[in-house]
Formats: structure tokens, sequence, C-alpha cells
């Protein structure tokens, strides 16, 4: 997965695989979700993304823990 910020264009785009984009869905006003042939979704655009998200500029990446039980 890759985030990408770009500061001139305000657009936040959530890369979840490295895939050709066969289709565009304007899910929402300012938010885009990009598919591949398979229907996958492949990156996902956020416009306006200091209006929407409070520190487009930050990114914190977490794993949830499980205890050895549950998996």
């Amino acid at each position: 997965m890759k985030i990408i910020y770009d500061q001139e264009t305000d657009i936040m785009t959530v890369i979840l695989k490295e895939s050709a984009i066969e289709e565009s869905d304007d899910a929402k006003s300012g938010i885009i979700i990009d598919y591949d042939n398979q229907g996958d979704i492949v990156s996902i655009e956020i416009l306006d993304a200091k209006k929407r998200i409070s520190q487009p500029t930050q990114v914190i990446y977490q794993l949830e823990e499980r205890d050895a039980a549950s998996v």
C-alpha cells in the first residue's frame, strides 16, 4: 500500500495495489474509487484533502494486537 499526498493539488491517493485502472466511481462528492478489470479496488482518491482529513501530511500505521487464542 502507498499513500501519496500532493500539497499543490490537495489530493490524497491511497494505492491499495499496483494494477491498471479499468473504472472509476465518484462514490461521494470528492471521493473517487478506482477499480481494476476484476472489480477490485485499486485506489481511493480524496479531493480537497485538507477539508476531509485532520492532518493529511501525517500517517500513522498501526497493526491491531491479537492474542494467540483468537488467531
